[in-house]
């Protein structure tokens, strides 16, 4: 069996973290193939170093001195390899990158490093060999990841069967220069590996245990979710429900890998297991899989009378949205009109253009704009296969006095959006959460 493990920022941020990463290591003969991000933080008051990298370089792009930045990054490092008793030469690779930030360094080779000198501190650690990311992760020229080149490449540094770390988050371009992904995206490379290496498992560990059913600021206590499929976790994630990089799941979503989402601080708790199918449901699983939602949202409502009978319509107004490059959320629709729904700091600015430009490219009858407006997805693989869902959550909802502005549902019946007023977020969440979850608890 082959498990890949990747270990986040918080899991690596001091010796103590080191030491548990090592018995989770040891503890399965399985884990050869380990990712790590960089150094995090170990406290609400300690830095990234990543974080730190970046404030390195926003300093030299205004010729401002970085040295005391620079020397946080080194004592965390030094301090790490003292306490842990390792023979790396830190001083010298940490020297090395001094000099270059000193004269040329570009910004992705510059906040790689995080990852690259954590991975071969945790490399001599565990007594794995080290695999630079650069040498076995490609893009290609238009950004997308090489998959070819790296399957080829990691296939090759595995053929011996020897244990390896490596660093997250970068990879390099065609000619050779390091490029990173976005942040978080030592949870990519993970999923890299484990496509590339066939895994039978993609462990993702980090500082919680896996996905809880709702946000545990406004909901006490929420059940934790044990399995979620891929579909589901992808509209909670773009809803706000983060803990895993949401575009992991896109190079091992085809083969079906399980991504299992671990507490480093809390190892024996079993976690979220996420697949691209749940094939083993029990009557006793939840109706709903979890509840996410984001606030500050703007509906443009577009009334013209008998529009149902015009050809291109809607096209002419969502080509205004994307002249202004702006993302549409959702666009409910009736018989004359309309809505379409954006994030408010996306338009906020530009609003009065978007609406003059609306007017020439399809003259409505009346454009009505409401703002302040959450919205918030309830997800589930089980709702489509249970009458009256909808039914049940909107007589939830209505019961508390909560003002319904807009419904959407996915065709694939997975998630029912609702949206509320921004005062009404915390309290819609509650509710749905209460009848769908306690409500069953007590039956």
């Amino acid at each position: 069996m082959i498990k890949i493990t990747k270990f986040g920022g918080s899991s690596l941020a001091n010796a103590q973290q080191f030491q548990k990463v090592k018995h989770i290591i040891e503890s399965d003969p399985a884990r050869r193939f380990v990712v790590v991000s960089a150094v995090g933080r170990a406290n609400k008051h300690d830095n990234k170093v990543t974080d730190l990298l970046y404030l390195c370089h926003a300093h030299m792009q205004y010729h401002v001195d970085c040295s005391n930045v620079f020397q946080m990054i080194r004592d965390r490092y030094v301090q790490i390899r003292n306490d842990l008793h390792l023979k790396f030469p830190i001083e010298r690779e940490l020297d090395a990158l001094w000099n270059q930030i000193k004269t040329s360094i570009s910004l992705d080779e510059l906040v790689s490093r995080g990852e690259y000198l954590t991975a071969r501190l945790m490399a001599e650690y565990l007594g794995y060999a080290f695999v630079d990311a650069k040498d076995v992760i490609r893009f290609r020229y238009d950004g997308a990841i090489d998959f070819d080149f790296c399957e080829k490449s990691l296939q090759r540094v595995a053929r011996n069967n020897q244990p390896f770390v490596m660093p997250g988050f970068y990879g390099s371009a065609p000619d050779g220069r390091i490029r990173v992904m976005t942040r978080g995206g030592s949870d990519i490379t993970g999923s890299i590996l484990a496509k590339c290496l066939h895994a039978d498992l993609y462990e993702n560990w980090t500082d919680v245990s896996g996905f809880l059913m709702a946000d545990p600021r406004i909901v006490r206590n929420p059940r934790p979710i044990r399995k979620i499929t891929y579909g589901e976790l992808r509209e909670l994630s773009y809803m706000g429900a983060s803990v895993l990089h949401e575009d992991a799941i896109f190079p091992i979503r085809e083969t079906n890998i399980p991504i299992n989402i671990l507490n480093t601080n809390e190892p024996d708790n079993p976690g979220t297991i996420i697949l691209n199918e749940v094939t083993d449901d029990t009557k006793e699983d939840a109706i709903i899989t979890g509840i996410a939602g984001k606030k500050d949202f703007t509906a443009i409502a577009i009334y013209k009378n008998h529009m149902s009978d015009a050809v291109g319509t809607v096209r002419k107004a969502l080509s205004v949205f994307e002249r202004y490059r702006i993302s549409i959320e959702h666009i409910p629709s009736g018989i004359d009109s309309f809505s379409i729904v954006v994030a408010t700091k996306d338009i906020k600015d530009i609003i009065y253009d978007i609406l003059n430009d609306i007017r020439k490219e399809i003259e409505p009858d009346q454009i009505k704009i409401s703002d302040e407006i959450a919205l918030i997805s309830t997800v589930g693989r089980h709702m489509s296969a249970h009458p009256g869902i909808s039914g049940r959550l909107f007589a939830a909802i209505g019961k508390n006095n909560i003002n319904i502005r807009m419904i959407a549902q996915g065709s694939d019946e997975i998630n029912i959006i609702v949206g509320v007023e921004n005062k009404d977020f915390e309290k819609t969440i509650s509710v749905i959460y209460n009848d769908f979850i306690q409500g069953e608890e007590l039956q």
